[in-house]
């Protein structure tokens, strides 16, 4: 008999942990009251104050266990409290006999306490948190087989697993659980021939119903990791929102589960064998109507306030549950093995009378060609062998399969010793390091692929097209640039930088944006007239939010030089709008400001100079945050007085048409006039939203004295781009005037103003695009698709025709393949348009069979004009 397990509660440093609460109450472990503990309490041996006859009070309802597990965490919590010195010995010594002595019930003698302790045990919550610590063990310990459960449902009803090759992205828009289950459901059906047929809620929405069960788990358990080894006095109340959240969750897996569990009993092939078994499945599987009262007893009880029945109802779900993912694994391993193991036994009974030695094998000959995952066949034979080493050696199917179901509910009861041999097999299977286990990207980043790379490809084409339509020249400058040349361009936003581990010998930081290399390139060249672009990767040590990444791809377009006045500024500002017209996006603004404008207004309203661009940084929160937080952040954080905040709030909310507002700010008495900063600001605003008029695309922007641009280097004209559909980015495109940033690399002031797209940001609205349009992206351009029917030695045929093709500049694949179906699936998997079909028919006569894809027309063409035939009809 294996040794029991003892738990030492009360230790100096010591914890619980719910595992060790279960432990307790299922029997499999004893407890020891620690001797520091105990000596800390009031001794039996002074004279007891008066007592009173006190029962603990535990709902009738309650189970043995819950019982248990109660008065575990009484017990603990009597050991641990600060103020437990007001407690005798006696009550702890008799609740560790009681538990020790495997006592069930809750209905043992009342027992005489102080009126102290009659208080500690009363405000111990002990009812509440006892059962969330069986909630805790027995959910987690579900959570840990639920996706292996669901993979043999997958393998069993040949369900489509396409919904499990979500990846995360790194932006923050995907649910992090769900991906996790997805990646660990590909692991378990890995190379499985099975999966990838029949399409079913029940299976697509794996990844979302597993993944909030794992999230809310995890709530539960933090919240009685608190509770069991808090000093302190706990509130009942601080479980229930996680305990809501777990029925909830429960519920939705019961569903989804009992859903999968009836596609699964369809799926056994034997009819006898699946007749025996759904009469076993409806008289003992919980059903849709005992789910859903479970539920209901449990928000009854929440409503009521009464939280003792609420998570004692909770718990009774759980159960609910817990038979329904047993019987779902039941029925799955049923339908993939049943049949064969089920003829394998009856074999061993022809055997033994003597009559067919052979038979015996039959069952091996039938076995299935088609192959299960991995993960999912690892633990199939897990369960196989549970059922082979019972012996069962009845001769009737029906027993054998009685025998089975009884089995294999406990092997699916986390109270049964057993259970830790499938759950540790399970997580080996999902944590092991195989090259079939998925990395992660890092927060903040994302990968481009197929569809995803040919809606960037187009996009970067635009954007270099527009680009070069303005006579700009491509420039490259190093990922990575000397620290000194970054630091105090950005302002508050140098703490973004990323700063490099292995300098080479130089403190070297990877680049924060495009702009300061190119006024680095600009000045250390001697350059003084310059117009460029450029597309490439920038970085911030940021910390990664929906919509925002740490990496991610700018495209710049500067001017550089001594030019008419506003001139380039005008251009920057066209050159953005013809972006976004021809990226075709959607509706958008140009917000529009000027620097000067900025610091003028500041002066007015009595801000320090040398809190200007200190400012600047809180305003240019305005976009994000309420008025009133960044006036709290200027007065508290950045030392303005709260007439001078107030006075900026007036100023920052004017927006509007460029002309109007404009006009407005110059009407005589503005106090905009009066100040030289602004009033030649106002007058270069003026010269530029006439060329905006002039060149029709002053409609789309918007003069907005709230936009300030946190970045220090701006002196001039500054502006923003913000998407105004329902896909929320933020801006996509933002630039601005700055004269004095290339001065600080050299000795010569060249002027510059650019603008900059965020391309990722352009990317996720595109996508959304392409998805309301309900339109596809081809993630190839191929034209041709060259079939050989045939063999391996067709190859050098491939090679030959292949080359042809190319050769012609055409752009094909080629497929040597003896199935026609695999031709036919690539082509139309990749929108092929035109195949070119050869055989060893085709071969004798000298032909290949071109195919037209859109109108399933076949033609027979010369093998010798066929590359001319295709250019043809190509229009090539």
């Amino acid at each position: 008999m294996a040794e029991v397990k003892v738990i030492t509660l009360g230790g100096k440093g010591s914890s619980l942990s719910s595992s060790s609460v279960y432990a307790v109450a299922t029997g499999q472990a004893q407890l020891r009251n620690d001797s520091s503990a105990i000596d800390r309490l009031l001794s039996d041996q002074d004279p007891p104050p008066s007592l009173k006859p006190f029962q603990i009070p535990f709902l009738k309802s309650l189970t043995p266990l819950e019982i248990r597990a109660s008065l575990t965490f009484l017990l603990n919590k009597l050991l641990l409290l600060s103020n437990s010195t007001s407690i005798r010995t006696f009550l702890p010594n008799l609740i560790c006999e009681i538990l020790n002595s495997k006592f069930e019930t809750g209905n043992f003698n009342s027992i005489e306490l102080t009126e102290k302790e009659c208080i500690a045990v009363e405000k111990s919550s002990a009812q509440v948190f006892g059962v969330c610590s069986i909630l805790d063990h027995e959910s987690a310990a579900l959570a840990s087989v639920v996706d292996a459960v669901a993979a043999l449902s997958c393998e069993a009803a040949k369900g489509d697993v396409s919904a499990f090759s979500s990846m995360d992205t790194g932006d923050g828009y995907v649910d992090k659980e769900g991906i996790g289950v997805a990646g660990d459901m590909k692991v378990l059906l890995n190379g499985s021939k099975l999966v990838g047929k029949v399409q079913n809620d029940a299976f697509s929405k794996i990844p979302k119903i597993n993944g909030r069960l794992r999230e809310v788990v995890k709530s539960v358990h933090s919240v009685s990791r608190v509770a069991l080894n808090s000093r302190e006095e706990v509130y009942e109340g601080d479980a229930i929102p996680a305990v809501i959240a777990l029925a909830a969750a429960l519920q939705n897996l019961g569903k989804s589960s009992l859903c999968r569990a009836k596609i699964n009993l369809e799926s056994v092939g034997n009819e006898s064998l699946k007749n025996s078994l759904l009469t076993r499945f409806e008289s003992k599987c919980p059903n849709e109507n005992v789910l859903r009262n479970a539920y209901k007893l449990a928000l009854d009880s929440d409503f009521e306030e009464d939280n003792g029945k609420f998570v004692h109802e909770v718990n009774a779900l759980l159960g609910t549950v817990w038979r329904i993912v047993a019987w779902e694994g039941i029925t799955a391993f049923v339908a993939l093995e049943g049949g064969e193991l089920m003829s394998v036994k009856a074999a061993e009974v022809i055997d033994v009378n003597g009559r067919d030695e052979k038979v015996a094998k039959k069952g091996e000959k039938k076995k299935k060609k088609a192959l299960l995952g991995k993960g999912t066949s690892l633990i199939v034979q897990l369960i196989k062998d549970r059922l082979q080493s019972k012996g069962e050696d009845s001769s009737d199917g029906l027993q054998v399969l009685e025998k089975w179901v009884e089995d294999l509910l406990l092997f699916f009861d986390p109270k049964e010793p057993e259970f830790d041999v499938m759950v540790q097999k399970v997580k080996e299977i999902v944590e092991s390091n195989e090259s079939r286990r998925l990395p992660k990207l890092p927060k903040g980043t994302r990968d481009f692929a197929k569809e995803q790379m040919a809606i960037r490809e187009k996009a970067f084409s635009i954007i270099t097209d527009v680009f070069k339509r303005h006579g700009a020249t491509a420039l490259d400058t190093p990922a990575f640039e000397l620290r000194e040349t970054l630091m105090g361009k950005y302002g508050e936003d140098s703490k973004l930088i990323y700063d490099l581990a292995d300098q080479g010998g130089e403190l070297c930081s990877l680049r924060y944006d495009l702009t300061v290399p190119f006024a680095r390139y600009v000045a250390m060249n001697g350059i003084t007239s310059f117009k460029r672009y450029q597309i490439a990767k920038v970085y911030r040590r940021d910390n990664p939010s929906k919509g925002r990444y740490r990496e991610f791809y700018q495209c710049d377009f500067d001017i550089a030089g001594q030019y008419e006045e506003m001139g380039p500024d005008f251009e920057i500002v066209k050159i953005l709008t013809e972006l976004l017209d021809e990226l075709d996006i959607g509706d958008y603004e140009v917000k529009l400001n000027h620097r000067k404008l900025l610091d003028g207004m500041l002066e007015i309203c009595g801000v320090p100079s040398e809190k200007f661009r200190t400012i600047c940084s809180s305003i240019d929160k305005l976009d994000k945050q309420s008025f009133e937080q960044v006036k709290k952040e200027m007065v508290e954080e950045k030392g303005l007085s709260f007439e001078t905040a107030d006075k900026i709030g007036t100023f920052v909310k004017e927006r509007g048409r460029p002309r109007e507002l404009l006009s407005k700010l110059k009407q005589e008495g503005s106090e905009f006039l009066g100040n030289a900063s602004s009033k030649r600001a106002l007058d270069d605003l003026e010269i530029l939203f006439g060329a905006l008029e002039k060149s029709k695309c002053v409609d789309k922007v918007v003069f907005d004295l709230s936009l300030a641009r946190g970045l220090d280097y701006y002196t001039g004209v500054i502006f923003e781009a913000v998407f105004k559909g329902t896909t929320q980015v933020g801006s996509i495109a933002a630039g601005g005037r700055y004269d004095n940033l290339i001065g600080m690399f050299g000795t010569k002031q060249v002027p510059a103003v650019g603008v900059s797209l965020g391309i990722e940001r352009v990317f996720t609205i595109m996508e959304q695009v392409v998805k309301d349009r309900n339109q596809t992206t081809r993630p190839t351009e191929t034209q041709i698709l060259l079939s050989i029917l045939g063999d391996k030695s067709k190859l050098s045929l491939a090679a030959e025709l292949a080359s042809e093709l190319w050769g012609a500049k055409l752009k094909a694949e080629y497929i040597v393949s003896t199935r026609f179906s695999k031709h036919i699936d690539r082509a139309k998997e990749s929108r092929i348009p035109w195949m070119v079909l050869v055989g060893d028919k085709e071969l004798e006569k000298g032909i290949v069979k071109i195919k037209n894809l859109e109108t399933t027309v076949e033609e027979e063409v010369p093998r010798s004009t066929f590359v001319d035939e295709l250019r043809r009809r190509l229009s090539l």
